[in-house]
């Protein structure tokens, strides 16, 4: 099994990014999977949630309305796209399957 994220990057305060996760080794449209984010000195925080079939999220309420979670599941890939980004939104971001498997996670860091 392996979770690949990418996307990650620094970015000004309102931009955007697109981080990716592409799966590997397991029946990716059977599993619904999460994105989390741990920012330095802070406990790990799950962001977003989706459901197998991609019909059903869930969002922090920290990010609502900002970052959208989707799936792809031909290409075994979740996304978080990530609008309206701040300083507080910087950290390092994984994907976690239902199963419980991690990937190694992709910096973001908001800063002018």
């Amino acid at each position: 099994v392996q979770l690949v994220e990418s996307g990650g990057g620094l970015v000004q305060p309102g931009g955007s990014l697109r981080l990716a996760c592409a799966a590997s080794g397991f029946r990716f449209s059977r599993y619904a999977m999460r994105w989390h984010r741990q920012a330095p000195g802070k406990e790990r925080e799950l962001v977003a949630a989706i459901s197998y079939f991609g019909d059903n999220t869930n969002y922090a309420d920290s990010i609502k309305g900002r970052f959208t979670i989707s799936r792809d599941n031909v290409k075994n890939t979740v996304y978080l796209q990530m609008n309206s980004l701040k300083p507080e939104d910087t950290a390092v971001y994984y994907c976690e399957s239902q199963q419980g498997y991690w990937g190694q996670g992709t910096q973001v860091t908001v800063s002018s």
